[in-house]
């Protein structure tokens, strides 16, 4: 290496001045990681655990619990962190394997559009769940829907 190639490169441990995204993602990664470990286990502990356990998972378990506005924002709280988590962890084997940089833009920039769309489109399931539409008399869901 020549004396004019190692100037050019910074010296380890200097400060890089500016918005350092790549340290933000790596926080977030760690962070959102532990959040989704409570968020996924008690999702679970939930579903699969309490009560008759799995053998109550059904149509109306489940509009039981969109009905319930900490169990929205807990299953959207689940789906942004997860969404955002794995579309970064996608953008980072991008980063490391795709070595065209027009190739690079375009597959991280599909990333985030797939991961924004599926937010969105989550977050409306989750907030407009209604239980009730196409419901008949034989539906264990007919008593519920009459009253409201």
């Amino acid at each position: 290496m020549t004396a004019q190639a190692a100037a050019t490169i910074p010296a380890p441990r200097t400060r890089n001045r500016g918005s350092n995204l790549e340290k933000w993602g790596w926080i977030y990664m760690r962070a959102s990681g532990v959040v989704l470990i409570v968020l996924i286990f008690g999702h679970l502990f939930v579903n699969l655990l309490q009560g008759e356990g799995i053998h109550q998972v059904d149509f109306a378990f489940v509009a039981g619990k969109l009905a319930d506005p900490f169990w929205q924002w807990w299953d959207v709280a689940m789906l942004w962190l997860a969404l955002i988590h794995g579309a970064n962890g996608m953008r980072t084997i991008v980063n490391d394997y795709v070595a065209h940089r027009t190739a690079r833009r375009v597959l991280v920039w599909a990333l985030w559009l797939a991961a924004g769309f599926l937010i969105v489109l989550g977050t409306l399931v989750v907030f407009t769940f209604d239980p009730c539409i196409g419901v008949t008399e034989s539906s264990s869901l007919w008593g519920l829907c009459q009253g409201a």
